[in-house]
């Protein structure tokens, strides 16, 4: 009896019913499955020469595979290359080809202090020189020496210099403040459209018009700002201004060994302003798509094009200290000078700002789609927080819904709309600037965490329960 217990009790403890079976031999399949798939990509490729001929494609996946990640890594660099180029390009073609934008970046010039200061210290004196009020003063003292005024005439005689001081203070006030005016500003601009033709035809070698080349100098002409002094000291009763014959003296802009660079630059770009933006941006999209591994790909293509943008700025910044040691202190006060160099290249930082941000959140975006623990930690911690707000919600009363359903069955093409039609933003807008990019980003960030926050999928279906018990 006892041996007989000890014989059925094992069967009894392993007997499994029909459902484990069922369930032990899933199991046991997909181990075998999984051995395999192991099995496979453990296998070791043939060895060097052995598998010529075989017919089999390893050796042509082999080769295939060994050539994508360099390709990759040259478009790459080749795109991060062209993207300087292509802001340069793009910033030449907006400020030369396109009159409202030029003068939209020289208008500020007249706002510079440093500029009002040069532009009044150069005109005082085309003003002061002609009144020659000393001379004047001694003429009359003169003639009325000669009418038998003697004393008057000793008198202005001795004052004559202190008179000529007096009216050049209030000649240099005097266009200090026209300089400083709203109509200074009116002039200043209407001057830069005239003269943006002249400003195509200097680059372009051609014309030799109101911006020109003077003594070794790009110079601008002062003719118009010298009139409108003129009629207001006129105004203010120093009549003797209108005597002043027309005179147009000029403004250093910059050396013109820097206007023959400039023209060659300037030829050379305005060939290429469509086609560089557009080479960069199949460089890097070619070499994300070739790329064995996309998302290291797209890494490091965002921070190549934002390491290519502070190689751009280190380049402004070097071309600004060369600009400023070449001119001297008497063509343009440094201070004039920095301003001027500033405000015409401004546009170009902005660009370059912009493209910085975007290489950085790109690479960013890269980053935490990728498998590291600090990405998953990130990625969970946002899907368990939106789904604490939609339960939140419904039990708010807010349920998502047939909306909530529709949106996540179509998530995925709401995804890429979203992503599209941020792109179109940032391409089409007229001047992005870091700070532009920065706030598309957080736009599109949002819109992807509401999909997530709406969509919500649908409710299984409860399966039939078993039959009753025998």
């Amino acid at each position: 009896m006892t041996g007989a217990t000890s014989d059925r009790e094992p069967a009894a403890v392993s007997a499994p019913s029909r459902d484990e079976q069922t369930e032990l031999e899933q199991l046991r399949a997909e181990v075998r499955r999984l051995r395999a798939e192991v099995t496979e990509v453990r296998q070791p490729g043939p060895a060097a020469g052995a598998g010529q001929g075989d017919g089999d494609g390893t050796a042509g996946r082999k080769r295939q595979v060994s050539w994508r990640s360099p390709v990759s890594a040259v478009l790459i660099v080749v795109g991060c290359v062209l993207a300087p180029l292509a802001v340069l390009a793009v910033w030449a073609a907006n400020q030369v080809s396109n009159t409202s934008r030029y003068v939209a970046n020289v208008a500020p010039l007249i706002h510079q202090p440093a500029i009002q200061g040069a532009l009044t210290d150069k005109i005082t004196p085309q003003i002061t020189g002609r009144l020659n009020v000393q001379g004047l003063t001694n003429q009359v003292a003169t003639e009325l020496g000669s009418r038998g005024l003697p004393r008057v005439a000793t008198l202005l005689h001795s004052f004559s210099g202190s008179i000529a001081s007096s009216v050049a203070g209030l000649v240099h006030s005097t266009v200090a403040k026209i300089v400083a005016s709203p109509a200074a500003a009116r002039i200043w601009t209407q001057a830069n459209q005239v003269a943006h033709a002249e400003v195509v035809k200097a680059l372009s070698g051609q014309g030799n018009g109101a911006i020109k080349l003077s003594n070794g100098n790009v110079t601008l002409g002062l003719g118009p700002f010298i009139n409108a002094v003129k009629q207001n000291l006129s105004a203010h009763g120093l009549t003797v201004a209108q005597k002043i014959p027309t005179i147009n003296p000029t403004f250093t802009l910059f050396s013109s060994k820097y206007l023959v660079k400039a023209q060659s630059g300037y030829r050379l770009i305005n060939d290429l302003k469509i086609a560089l933006p557009l080479l960069a941006i199949a460089a890097l999209a070619a070499g994300i798509y070739i790329a064995k591994g996309h998302r290291r790909a797209l890494i490091g293509a965002g921070l190549g094009l934002a390491g290519s943008m502070v190689v751009l700025a280190i380049g402004l910044a070097i071309g600004r200290a060369i600009y400023l040691n070449s001119v001297p202190n008497a063509t343009l006060p440094s201070d004039a000078a920095a301003a001027l160099f500033d405000t015409l290249v401004r546009f170009i930082k902005d660009g370059l700002r912009a493209l910085l941000v975007l290489g950085l959140l790109v690479a960013a975006g890269g980053f935490f789609m990728g498998p590291s623990a600090t990405a998953v930690r990130t990625r969970r911690a946002l899907k368990d927080g939106l789904g604490w707000l939609r339960a939140r919600g419904e039990r708010a009363g807010v349920p998502a819904g047939p909306v909530g359903t529709w949106t996540y069955g179509h998530r995925t093409l709401l995804r890429i709309s979203a992503v599209a039609l941020v792109v179109l933003i940032f391409i089409f807008w007229g001047q992005p600037t870091g700070l532009v990019v920065l706030v598309l980003a957080l736009v599109l960030l949002a819109v992807l965490g509401l999909i997530e926050l709406i969509g919500r999928p649908p409710a299984p279906r409860l399966a039939s329960g078993p039959g009753p018990q025998d």
